[in-house]
C-alpha cells in the first residue's frame, strides 16, 4: 500500500462485481472509505465489506438503481451523512445488451441508456454539489472503447458509452476550475461477468481484433482509476484513458 487515497471519501456504484469490486478493494488498499451502489440485496455485499473493513477502512452498501432519481438521491444522502462528505465519485454501474438495430426492442433501449447515461447524470448531479461547496471532488466515469469506434449489434450501448465521454468532457469543462476534476475510462473488453454474457460469436469476432491478442483483467483497470483519484493526476481534465489492448488508439 502506498497510500495515495488515505482519508478519501469514495462511491463506487456497480460495485459488488467486476470491474467496480476491483475498483472499491483498490481504493480501500490505498486508505479510501468506500460506499458501493449496487441493485443487489444487502446480504451479496456482506465478503466486499468484509475485505474494505480488513483494511482498515469504513465501508458502506447502499441498495440503489442508479437510473432511478429517488434511489440515487437517498443513496447519496446516505453517504453524506455516515462518511460526512465524498472526495470521489465512480459511476462504474453499467448494464450490456447485444441486439442488431432492426430488431432492438425500444425498452432495451432505454433500459441501457438508463443505467449505462441517466445513471452517470444522476450520482453526479447529487454528489456534485457537494464537491463544490467544499473545494473539490474526482469524478471518475465508466466509458468503453466501444463508445469510441462503437460495435456490430450493439448500437445502444455504444451510443450510451459514447454519451458518457461527452458528459465527462463537458462537464470538466464547467467545474475543473472549481477543483473538480472529471475523466473517463474507456476499458477494452475485460474478463468480468459482463464479458461472459456476450455471445460466443461476438467474443470471438472482437478477439481477433485486439492487437494483444487477449481479453483484459480488472487488475490492468483498477490502477487507472486508482491515478484519477490519486494527487497524481492532478493535471488531468476531461481526458479519456484506455486500458483497452489496443483496440483504440490515439
Amino acid at each position: 500500500m502506498s497510500g495515495r487515497l488515505v482519508g478519501r471519501r469514495a462511491i463506487v456504484t456497480g460495485g459488488l462485481r467486476g470491474i467496480g469490486r476491483g475498483i472499491a478493494l483498490g481504493f480501500a488498499v490505498e486508505g479510501a472509505d468506500v460506499a458501493v451502489f449496487d441493485i443487489g440485496p444487502e446480504t451479496d455485499a456482506g465478503p466486499l465489506l468484509g475485505e474494505i473493513s480488513k483494511h482498515g477502512r469504513r465501508s458502506l452498501y447502499v441498495q440503489a438503481d442508479v437510473s432511478k432519481e429517488e434511489e440515487v438521491k437517498k443513496a447519496v444522502a446516505r453517504v453524506l451523512a455516515e462518511f460526512g462528505g465524498v472526495d470521489v465519485l465512480v459511476n462504474n454501474a453499467g448494464i450490456v445488451h447485444e441486439s442488431p438495430l432492426a430488431e432492438l426492442e425500444i425498452a432495451d433501449w432505454d433500459r441501457v441508456l438508463g443505467t449505462n447515461l441517466r445513471g452517470v447524470f444522476l450520482c453526479t448531479r447529487f454528489v456534485l454539489p457537494y464537491m463544490l461547496e467544499h473545494g473539490g471532488g474526482r469524478i471518475i466515469n465508466m466509458a468503453s472503447q466501444l463508445g469510441q469506434i462503437g460495435g456490430r449489434t450493439m448500437v445502444h450501448y455504444s451510443a450510451s458509452k459514447a454519451g458518457v465521454i461527452g458528459f465527462t468532457r463537458a462537464l470538466a469543462r464547467e467545474v475543473s476550475g472549481n477543483n473538480v476534476l472529471v475523466n473517463a475510462i474507456a476499458p477494452g473488453p475485460i474478463n468480468t461477468d459482463m464479458l461472459a454474457a456476450e455471445s460466443e460469436d461476438w467474443k470471438r469476432a472482437k478477439l481477433a481484433e485486439l492487437p494483444i491478442g487477449r481479453f483484459g483483467e480488472v487488475s490492468e483497470v483498477v490502477p487507472t482509476a486508482i491515478f484519477l483519484a490519486s494527487d497524481d493526476s492532478s493535471y488531468f481534465v476531461g481526458q479519456v484513458l484506455g486500458p483497452n489492448g489496443g483496440d483504440v488508439m490515439f
